[in-house]
C-alpha cells in the first residue's frame, strides 16, 4: 500500500474538519507528521493515514 503524498499548502480532510497543511515533520521513531491549520487558526498534528486530499 502506498501513502499520498502530501506537501505544504494541501487542502486536507482529517477526521474533525477540513484545513491545510502548514507544517511536516519527522517524529523520533521516523514517522513523518503533517500540522494542518483549520479555520480557527488551530494547528494539530496527523500522521498520513488520517488525512484525505480535499478535491476542489
Amino acid at each position: 500500500m502506498t501513502d499520498t503524498a502530501f506537501k505544504l499548502g494541501d487542502d486536507v480532510f482529517t477526521a474533525q474538519t477540513r484545513g491545510t497543511i502548514i507544517d511536516v515533520r519527522a517524529t523520533p521513531s521516523g514517522k513523518w507528521v503533517f500540522g494542518v491549520e483549520d479555520v480557527n487558526g488551530e494547528v494539530s498534528y496527523f500522521t498520513s493515514r488520517a488525512l484525505r486530499l480535499a478535491q476542489g
